[in-house]
């Protein structure tokens, strides 16, 4: 009973750190997981009942090899890349149940497998690579004959959902990590113009080169062990991608464009949170120095993140140069890609008659407003000025306040009995 107690009291404290976006985003989660229990155990059972009228595949009798497997997928219908207890439909066990269904491997705890970058929930890859072991059918030393390999990106693409799409494999060493060996990740962000000032952005965006602590451009992630917020970014711009064919300004499309070895939770849609303040004319370019100055300002102040949809996990690169494509295959992956095409930008073009057509009505072509949506939360009357701004946490704190609760769960109950 006391256990249960000391418990709840550890829950009460540990939300209250919590800010007011941080609780709505942990409500709306804890109601999508609650919809979702139910459909996973039903898939769960489902499968078994599936594996046990299957007769076991003898992998004892084939031979493996460990390979870098890239593929893309469009994440704006799934939960997110990693598998989670409780939430269904992730890249991950899509990729999975291909894997096994189709006897790549056994089981993923056999796999050695690693992944290059986790993308959170609506995010999209262009080039997530993966490491695994696979079953082969060619004996190690005939291995290097990748032509007689198995067609590995036509196996799971057969079995993929048609946005998750294999593109390549690269024969690797068995201790090659696509996690750990990867020199550096590259993530775009695209969004339309609207009345955003991208010179600004731009310059904004440049301060972030070098290394720096991003404890207050990020999610901090202190209760899964991140304590270390130093992160090098290599290069970052924000620049035209395509100007609208009309030449009305609000509807070019711009990116982000940012390389780094690695990244923290949420890094990139917090800074574009902020980015966004600063092409409205709200807040400065400078105000990214003021925010890495972790010195003067230890703690995050309250502010929205970007949208999801727009981020994509771009390029990821390695020393290894021997990516194996096959043609015909990657003809069939780009007609897919081609149908999605088509018909978001049917979608696109109908959308963008109907507002041409409003626009002229009133005889108005800078009601600029395509950009406001990707700024998430409500968006107050009066704004107030970022560093002004009810803060969160310092990281100080949050690592005090788990080392408590850790203590307290690794501290041995009294017994009760007299």
């Amino acid at each position: 009973m006391n256990k249960k107690k000391n418990q709840e009291t550890l829950e009460k404290e540990q939300l209250q750190l919590l800010s007011k976006t941080e609780l709505i985003e942990k409500i709306i989660k804890l109601e999508e997981e609650n919809k979702q229990l139910k459909a996973v155990n039903e898939k769960s059972k489902n499968k078994n009942t599936i594996r046990k009228l299957q007769k076991p595949f003898d992998f004892s009798k084939c031979s493996k090899r460990h390979i870098l497997l890239k593929f893309y997928y469009l994440g704006w219908d799934y939960n997110g890349f990693v598998v989670q207890e409780s939430i269904d439909n992730t890249i991950e066990e899509h990729l999975f149940e291909a894997l096994i269904k189709s006897c790549c491997i056994e089981s993923r705890e056999t796999s050695n497998y690693h992944r290059c970058g986790r993308t959170d929930k609506g995010v999209s890859s262009f080039s997530q690579v993966i490491s695994i072991d696979l079953r082969s059918k060619l004996n190690p030393e005939d291995q290097y004959k990748l032509e007689d390999e198995l067609p590995y990106c036509k196996i799971l693409n057969r079995l993929l959902p048609s946005n998750i799409r294999c593109i390549a494999w690269c024969p690797i060493p068995s201790d090659f990590s696509a996690r750990f060996n990867c020199k550096f990740r590259t993530y775009k962000y695209f969004f339309p113009r609207g009345k955003l000032d991208i010179n600004l952005m731009d310059k904004a965006v440049k301060y972030t080169i070098g290394e720096h602590d991003f404890r207050n451009i990020c999610k901090m992630d202190v209760a899964n062990g991140v304590i270390n917020y130093l992160r090098k970014v290599i290069n970052a711009e924000v620049c035209m991608y395509r100007r609208d064919f009309r030449n009305v300004s609000g509807y070019d499309v711009c990116q982000l464009i940012i390389t780094s070895q690695a990244f923290l939770w949420h890094q990139i849609r917090c800074l574009m949170g902020v980015l966004f303040l600063i092409g409205q004319g709200k807040e400065e370019p400078e105000i990214i120095l003021e925010l890495l100055n972790i010195e003067k300002y230890p703690k995050k102040p309250q502010y929205n993140l970007a949208h999801e949809i727009p981020l994509n996990l771009w390029y990821c690169e390695y020393d290894t140069k021997e990516w194996y494509i096959d043609k015909n295959e990657l003809i069939n992956t780009i007609k897919f890609l081609q149908k999605d095409w088509t018909l978001n930008t049917i979608k696109s073009v109908m959308i963008e008659n109907m507002l041409s057509d409003l626009e002229d009505s009133i005889d108005c072509k800078d009601i600029f407003f395509q950009s406001d949506c990707l700024l998430l939360g409500i968006q107050p009357r009066m704004y107030q000025r970022l560093m002004k701004r009810p803060t969160c946490e310092s990281l100080e704190s949050k690592i005090k306040h788990y080392e408590s609760k850790k203590k307290k769960k690794e501290k041995p109950e009294k017994n009760d009995d007299k």
